[in-house]
């Protein structure tokens, strides 16, 4: 009887084990192949000394982390003349010479961050084909580095205006789902009547051009001032729709007089005059980058919190809740349930209190 052969690759049933292939194809991975049992022989393994490798190529436009990963697998990559044989490894983009087949990346440019208080008719776009002045012309900063403003504040309004070289931070800051809102000082004519800042508080229907328009989001609202004549009140916007603020005070007659940004998150605009410009310090920067990089979790539970839902008008301005009638009282609190009363409820039928444990 012939012994029936032994497979060299698959599942042994008789061994109860998965065997695999003796031989492989080359290429620089398999799942048969042996894994390396040491780590990395470069000496760029200290990850004190900055950023990860595959971070620093993907950020130079090497290409995307997953293929510089690759890439370093490879052999492709050096750093200061030393070859690297795997990951991890860590790099200072400042100071060191990174090579892709031997070729050096684009040196890894330095963050600014700065606060403008932009004045009126200034354009908030780094190409004008009007030729109208720019935000980035006023900033004459040493670094000479390619800065572009964050968000976009009408020809006719003033206020805070970032401008960096940080596209990260940027996109975290203006897209609506991070959460990150700004605050605005608004003077209008005429005096808003306490209806007209309730719906301003939940929501306006604007129109959109080529669109289906839709309702604007839960506004927090606090009055500073109104009379006769004007009515002037700090707005936190939660989206950033195009002239929004102007278009919604359109809405309800009451077209805008002065516009002024006063803070984008936790950044206030504080110590400069208007046309004035500053770097951020350092207690700034943390908290705008803590604010626009809030995990997900943390921005659910505040929302539940209440904290980051607007105020109602009728805390701000103690205006009586539509429909609520004056001298009228609050139905009396109900007992609360242990539990006990909901089991014996079902014991007995649903209806009437439980019968004691005596009576049965």
């Amino acid at each position: 009887m012939m012994r029936k052969a032994e497979p060299t690759a698959g599942f042994h049933r008789s061994r109860g084990v998965f065997l695999h292939a003796r031989s492989v194809r080359a290429g620089p991975y398999h799942p048969a192949m042996p894994r390396r049992r040491h780590g990395p022989s470069h000496p760029f393994n200290d990850d004190r000394r900055g950023e990860r490798i595959q971070k620093v190529l993907a950020a130079a436009g090497v290409a995307s982390r997953r293929d510089c990963e690759q890439m370093v697998e490879e052999g492709r990559v050096c750093v200061n003349g030393t070859v690297l044989d795997g990951l991890p490894a860590w790099v200072d983009p400042a100071n060191d010479r990174i090579e892709v087949d031997g070729r050096p990346i684009r040196r890894h440019e330095q963050h600014v961050y700065i606060m403008l208080f932009k004045p009126k008719g200034i354009v908030c776009t780094n190409e004008d084909p009007e030729g109208r002045r720019r935000a980035i012309d006023i900033v004459d900063h040493p670094l000479k580095a390619r800065i572009f403003p964050v968000g976009r504040l009408d020809m006719d309004s003033s206020g805070l205006l970032l401008l960096t070289n940080d596209g990260e931070l940027a996109n975290r800051l203006t897209h609506p789902r991070f959460e990150v809102h700004k605050t605005y000082e608004v003077t209008v004519s005429g005096r808003l009547d306490d209806e007209a800042v309730r719906r301003l508080s939940e929501g306006v229907f604007l129109p959109e051009k080529d669109e289906v328009g839709t309702r604007t989001s839960r506004s927090k609202l606090k009055l500073l001032g109104r009379d006769s004549t004007k009515t002037t009140l700090l707005m936190e916007l939660r989206e950033g729709r195009n002239r929004q603020i102007r278009r919604m005070m359109l809405r309800l007659g009451h077209p805008v007089r002065r516009l002024r940004r006063v803070a984008m998150g936790p950044l206030r605009l504080r110590g400069l005059g208007v046309g004035a410009w500053r770097e951020l310090n350092a207690s700034e920067l943390r908290e705008l980058r803590e604010a626009a990089f809030r995990p997900a979790a943390a921005r659910a539970r505040r929302d539940e919190r209440g904290e980051a839902k607007p105020a109602r008008a009728t805390q701000t301005l103690d205006i009586a809740p539509r429909g609520a009638r004056s001298g009228a009282q609050s139905p009396a609190p109900r007992r609360a349930n242990d539990g006990r009363g909901a089991r014996a409820n079902r014991r007995h039928g649903g209806g009437g209190a439980p019968r004691s444990r005596r009576a049965r």
